[in-house]
């Protein structure tokens, strides 16, 4: 894996996650764009055929058949998300910044577990990840 790590004199280090492969970027483009109805099984097949690709747990949580299948989908690309953020030089703290385009698919996956964790109620997680989000880019969203 390659690993960009920033480290600045006046802050924490900007992480960068390598970006996805063209190949699996097609794959989980085309199954966004196929019928919906055949939307969520084509986006589940990017994932069980590319596992550690972040925007495809990300896609997965977004078309969801519901909240607690949506939900975890957005915590098992969370987590993986840290394992590939701790393989790119990520030490716990520094920024993961939505500047970089190749980090989408992880702070969706946290941002998407923040809501769904607030739906079903576990309200102390949706806390926990919304200020994870927040400390990963001060900035927030664009």
């Amino acid at each position: 894996m390659s690993s960009t790590v920033n480290v600045s004199g006046t802050g924490p280090p900007n992480v960068v996650l390598p970006p996805i492969e063209n190949g699996v970027q097609a794959q989980l483009d085309a199954a966004l764009g196929s019928a919906e109805r055949d939307r969520r099984d084509a986006v589940a097949r990017v994932v069980a055929n590319h596992p550690r690709c972040l925007a495809a747990w990300a896609a997965l949580g977004d078309v969801a058949r519901d909240t607690v299948e949506s939900y975890m989908a957005y915590r098992v690309g969370y987590h993986r998300g840290l394992d590939a953020l701790r393989q790119n030089g990520w030490k716990g703290s520094g920024y993961v910044r939505w500047s970089a385009v190749s980090n989408h698919g992880f702070l969706n996956c946290l941002d998407g577990l923040a809501r769904t964790a607030a739906l079903i109620g576990e309200a102390d997680e949706a806390t926990r990840c919304t200020q994870f989000l927040l400390q990963c880019d001060p900035n927030g969203k664009p």
